[in-house]
């Protein structure tokens, strides 16, 4: 059911991708750097290049999902869904500050912990919504379980 003209859609598109692409901007403050190159890392440790191309297109399905759920009646309609949606991604923002800015892998650690509820919460409210928005999360969530447990190895390994 779409509640919007075409204009309002293509805004509320462009809102949304534009929202969602601030969350990794905090990296630009919090650069990998010498001290993630020094750390202990496991062999299961995916190169550098990866992590670009990965969550472009992770961020991308966010605001698309976003924008699905949005569409469907606004945050009148669904307000707990896309509040949701905000909360993982402050948490998104989070991580990388305290991981990259002050190499607190535990307090990341945690951060990645409270992000994955987030997410899986987030995937729940939009899949009641359109089945389409909650699959956009699937890789999210998938992705982020990997680098939680990449976030508490390199934990381990770097006391």
């Amino acid at each position: 059911m779409n509640t919007c003209t075409n204009s309002q859609s293509v805004a509320g598109l462009a809102g949304w991708i534009g929202l969602t692409f601030l969350a990794p901007l905090t990296g630009v403050l919090s650069k990998p750097g010498a001290w993630y190159a020094a750390l202990n890392k496991p062999s299961f440790n995916p190169p550098a290049w990866i992590f670009g191309p990965v969550w472009s297109l992770l961020y991308t399905l966010m605001a698309l999902a976003a924008w699905i759920v949005w569409k469907r009646g606004g945050f009148a309609a669904h307000r707990r869904a896309l509040v949701l949606y905000l909360i993982q991604l402050a948490l998104n923002a989070a991580w990388t500050p305290a991981f990259f800015g002050i190499h607190r892998l535990d307090l990341a650690f945690g951060v990645i912990v409270a992000l994955w509820i987030a997410i899986a919460l987030t995937l729940r409210a939009f899949w009641q919504v359109n089945r389409l928005a909650g699959g956009f999360f699937v890789p999210y969530l998938a992705w982020v379980s990997f680098a939680a447990f990449l976030n508490w190895t390199l934990w381990r390994l770097n006391p």
